[in-house]
């Protein structure tokens, strides 16, 4: 679309990133907000095919998040319960093990949805079921790569502060 001021873009300008990992992840999505040129605030738009996952459980120790369903039905986890969702049900996910989040198509039709969430670094993301974590700094989850000064997945494993140093 011509002459539209820096902020403003439109869905089909954009294209689709799709992420799939073995048989139950796969999502595609467009990074709405980065598009935009936002900074502070992530939007993204998200289309789920039925009977998959979109990310493993997990939950953020600095952003918050949110989810608007657009179309479709599925399944959230959240904490140790299973919640359904459907158009129109609007979700937020503040930081920390309390708001521990999945979010699952067991509807028969795409699941359309928008995240939102905060751009903070760092953010630690733990991912429960896996004993994992996720450091990212320099540029939030779902930021610019490019800016990223550090990101890693780690086993939640401790070890003694002096370990290695010389």
């Amino acid at each position: 679309m011509a002459d539209r001021p820096h902020g403003v873009v439109n869905e089909r300008e954009i294209p689709w990133a799709e992420q799939q990992h073995g048989e139950r992840f796969e999502v595609r999505r467009k990074q709405l907000g980065a598009a935009a040129g936002g900074e502070k605030l992530g939007c993204s738009l998200f289309e789920m095919p039925p009977g998959k996952k979109g990310w493993p459980f997990h939950y953020h120790l600095a952003n918050e998040e949110a989810l608007y369903v657009l179309a479709g039905s599925g399944t959230l986890r959240l904490g140790d319960r299973e919640v359904p969702v459907g158009a129109g049900d609007y979700v937020a996910l503040p930081v920390g093990a309390g708001h521990a989040h999945q979010l699952i198509n067991t509807g028969a039709e795409t699941l359309r949805y928008l995240a939102f969430s905060t751009m903070i670094q760092p953010d630690v993301m733990v991912y429960p079921d896996s004993d994992k974590i996720g450091v990212f700094a320099g540029a939030a989850p779902g930021g610019p790569k490019e800016a990223r000064t550090f990101g890693a997945f780690l086993r939640n494993e401790p070890v003694d502060y002096w370990d290695d140093e010389v």
